[in-house]
């Protein structure tokens, strides 16, 4: 397995290491609930070295961008990053992105680890063949993956303890990033994050990352009570679930249409090819569903009677015995609501909210009721 440039940190302190698309990485320190509620009350550190980082360089690598990314890249300016789906032929999910702008004909996209080598193979491909005569285009792609580290502070007192270290940093929008210099280290700090709380992802050289940690947490992680505390993926998996962000593998997949994902905003349907940017790989076959009224099924949040878990795959009913019309994506316990919730497809006439169904575990139904999505949102 591949281990990360924070490997050794994790051992030191104590973490539970598992197998996550090939990689050595820590589920917990000490459990899921207590790091949870450590992010939505005061701040988390989060290893996401494993996520790809693929630099694209050169005269048409906005154009490249493009033709693979679900949402214009074009109107981006320098400094920005966007949310963004890479779609197949047929109009499923290959990946969703996070896409950085560094400068006219350099961008930086991150993936997820699990789809790396898939979404390095399609980005090729689509270089190889998106000139205007099918020729290639002018465009290198770097895989900084395992020369980079990446780390994510996330919580409610994270920017306060950030202001300690950069002023700059606190007052940059959402989707905004800067490139800092740290003692012999270039960082890209952006306010971005999985967790539904304010915070900065932070990416930088492998080589740079145990002095820049020691110097961006001395202050923040000492004392009994420490500020900012690690925090594995179990608990980076249950605060998206609270902020109904979707998951690769669950929510969102090759063969999930991704008008049905809940993130139309990130899904630009007037990319036809004009100033504002080119048609991407799998918009004919988004507009044809899209014509002929949407999708199938939609997203939706549950919140479930008592505290058992919806577990993925399990069906959704309208009633015990009736036959199945959506299928869980995903559940927990939430640790903020103290109310077991799910992610759920269902048809089309049954996503309101208020709408009453069943969960099928196969040894009997949980009583489900449709919410709005997301389940839970960061006090301003």
């Amino acid at each position: 397995m591949l281990r990360t440039p924070l490997y050794q940190y994790h051992l030191d302190h104590h973490a539970k290491m598992v197998d996550f698309a090939g990689w050595e990485m820590p589920m917990l320190y000490t459990s899921i609930h207590e790091e949870h509620r450590q992010v939505r009350t005061s701040g988390g550190l989060f290893d996401v070295s494993h996520m790809g980082r693929l630099r694209i360089t050169g005269r048409h690598a906005r154009r490249l961008l493009e033709r693979v990314c679900s949402r214009r890249v074009s109107d981006m300016q320098p400094g920005q990053c966007r949310y963004s789906l890479i779609c197949n032929e047929r109009g499923g999910v290959r990946d969703d992105v996070i896409v950085y702008r560094m400068d006219d004909d350099e961008f930086l996209l991150v993936v997820n680890a699990a789809n790396r080598q898939k979404i390095l193979a399609h980005v090729e491909s689509a270089r190889a063949t998106g000139g205007a005569d099918g020729g290639a285009l002018t465009a290198t792609i770097d895989d900084q993956t395992q020369g980079t580290a990446m780390v994510a502070l996330q919580g409610p007192r994270v920017m306060d303890l950030v202001s300690r270290v950069s002023k700059e940093i606190p007052t940059l929008k959402r989707y905004r990033f800067s490139v800092k210099n740290l003692v012999f280290a270039k960082l890209i700090v952006s306010r971005t994050g999985y967790t539904g709380e304010d915070g900065v992802e932070v990416i930088l050289p492998a080589g740079a990352v145990s002095l820049a940690l020691s110097l961006l947490l001395k202050d923040f992680s000492g004392g009994s009570d420490p500020v900012i505390k690690p925090c594995g993926l179990g608990a980076r998996d249950t605060l998206r679930l609270e902020a109904g962000m979707p998951l690769y593998g669950h929510e969102l997949g090759e063969e999930i249409n991704a008008l049905s994902c809940g993130v139309d905003f990130a899904i630009n349907l007037d990319k036809d090819g004009d100033e504002r940017g080119e048609a991407f790989i799998g918009l004919p076959a988004l507009r044809s569903i899209q014509q002929q009224g949407g999708p199938a099924r939609r997203l939706v949040g549950l919140v479930i009677d008592g505290k058992r878990t919806a577990r993925q795959g399990m069906p959704v009913r309208r009633s015990a015995g009736s036959p199945e019309f959506g299928v869980i994506t995903s559940g927990c316990l939430s640790p903020t609501l103290d109310k077991s919730i799910a992610m759920a497809f269902v048809d089309r006439g049954m996503t309101d909210p208020g709408t009453a169904l069943v969960v099928d575990t196969g040894r009997g139904e949980l009583p489900a009721t449709v919410v709005a999505l997301p389940f839970y949102k960061a006090p301003k």
